[in-house]
């Protein structure tokens, strides 16, 4: 169910399509629901609300023409409902809803023989939450809600169990119970919890499975909510890379995405943010202050104080500290881009080196080339982007300016300051220099001119 218009966000962006941890919230119940063996999957949604950024491409949407309940949603799937054995209804803001959660709850629905089983669980402090009334045998009789006061009676208040809001059910009781639902009540809403006395008049049974898990309450209605699901699913997702061989030296202040993979032996400085589909070889440091977008890391790698997007870098590779590579970016095995180094689709060959203040643009660098200090490929002319080509052992001096396009040859060499417009061929040295002229007594003419534009 996403239909939820999300007003508390204050947000111009439907409430279900803010991420939690690099992924939109609607899509985490669904991947939950997938992985525990879910078919086909619908999304119930608004009609003036677009939440297909957020949806896989295999998923269904269902339209709810008013905002008119949990029990109206539902019952907008009806014709998926009737082609359907087995119902699952879960919410789209309560992105934290498990795998496991669910496999739990529909194991239970089967061996139960109930037409309907809703999760739920155990708090010491219920709030507001719907409370399960359950009969003597232990089945769900009913749903107590307990918003407003007079909505339920003080032995009902004291009731721990609580209504997590997400249920299945059999198909076809399920069809008939949505129909004959009421808007009986304050809200003029059809509330999904009231199929279950239907049920039961009907001759059916309702059950109830109990979580243990507290992250199936944590719902999403405004930022701080947003926040809390976020810093609940940054833990977990640390926690999982960590039982799995990596070193997060402080959780507190790393932030991983859920798409993100991280191979055993890699270490994880603080300060560092890996996002996206970003991907760490073994034996790789990324951090401190590292910031990984889309990015690919081969093993033992190091990026200290770097920003990485949309690149491949290879095995022992060095970045940083202070490098940015762009998209396109590709350094291969033993490469290395330095300190203030900035690069941007270019590849950078095995063993070659950019130690600092360079920016290489639309290049290709020879293996085991050395670009000097303040290196700069002039890619761009007004019109295009325009490439250079250095081949391999190549030693560029300080302050090289390349004109693209232009090629260096293998093993040539260029000057300090040498402007580069022409192509330089293999094994030589290009230089493009000025003469040099001394010009005697000028810091005393400079002091004296100064000296007189000051005096009133």
């Amino acid at each position: 169910m996403a239909a939820g218009q999300g007003t508390r966000m204050r947000s111009s962006l439907p409430k279900v399509l803010h991420p939690v941890c690099g992924r939109e919230m609607v899509a985490w119940p669904i991947a939950a629901a997938r992985e525990a063996g879910a078919g086909e999957v619908a999304v119930v949604v608004s009609p003036n609300l677009d939440l297909s950024a957020g949806l896989p491409g295999d998923v269904d949407t269902v339209v709810q023409p008013e905002a008119d309940g949990t029990g109206g949603a539902v019952r907008s799937a009806l014709p998926l409902i009737k082609k359907a054995e087995t119902v699952l209804v879960l919410s789209g803001d309560v992105p934290l809803i498990s795998a496991e959660t669910i496999a739990g709850l529909l194991a239970a629905h089967s061996s139960s023989g109930a037409a309907a089983t809703m999760l739920t669980i155990e708090l010491d402090e219920p709030g507001f939450y719907g409370r399960v009334v359950r009969d003597g045998e232990g089945g769900v009789e009913r749903v107590v809600e307990a918003k407003a006061e007079g909505d339920a009676t003080a032995e009902q208040l004291a009731i721990r169990e609580i209504n997590a809001g997400t249920y299945v059910f059999e198909a076809g009781p399920l069809a008939e119970a949505l129909v004959s639902l009421s808007n009986d009540n304050a809200q003029g809403e059809y509330y999904l919890p009231d199929v279950l006395p239907a049920l039961r008049e009907a001759g059916h049974a309702a059950g109830a499975y109990l979580a243990d898990d507290l992250a199936v309450t944590m719902g999403v209605n405004n930022r701080a909510d947003l926040a809390a699901v976020e810093a609940e699913a940054r833990h977990r997702i640390l926690r999982r890379h960590m039982l799995a061989g990596v070193t997060v030296v402080d959780p507190g202040s790393t932030w991983v995405d859920v798409d993100v993979e991280i191979a055993a032996d890699a270490r994880i400085e603080p300060g560092t943010s890996l996002r996206g589909e970003t991907k760490v070889g073994g034996g790789t440091t990324v951090g401190p202050l590292s910031t990984l977008i889309d990015a690919e890391l081969g093993a033992n790698v190091s990026v200290p104080h770097s920003y990485l997007v949309d690149c491949v870098v290879a095995d022992n590779a060095n970045i940083g500290p202070f490098a940015y590579l762009r998209p396109g970016a590709e350094l291969a095995a033993g490469a290395k881009a330095g300190t203030f180094v900035e690069i941007k689709n270019s590849r950078i060959g095995d063993g070659a080196k950019v130690p600092h203040l360079a920016y290489v643009g639309d290049a290709e660098v020879g293996a085991g080339s050395n670009l000097g200090a303040g290196t700069i490929t002039a890619n761009y002319d007004g019109f295009r982007k325009n490439r250079t080509v250095i081949g391999e052992n190549a030693r560029l001096g300080v302050d090289t300016m390349l004109i693209a396009p232009v090629e260096v040859g293998d093993g040539a060499y260029t000057g300090a300051g040498a402007v580069i417009k022409s192509d330089v061929p293999e094994g030589t040295l290009a230089v493009s220099e000025n003469e040099q002229r001394n010009i005697e007594g000028y810091a005393a003419r400079k002091a004296a001119k100064m000296q007189e534009e000051q005096t009133p």
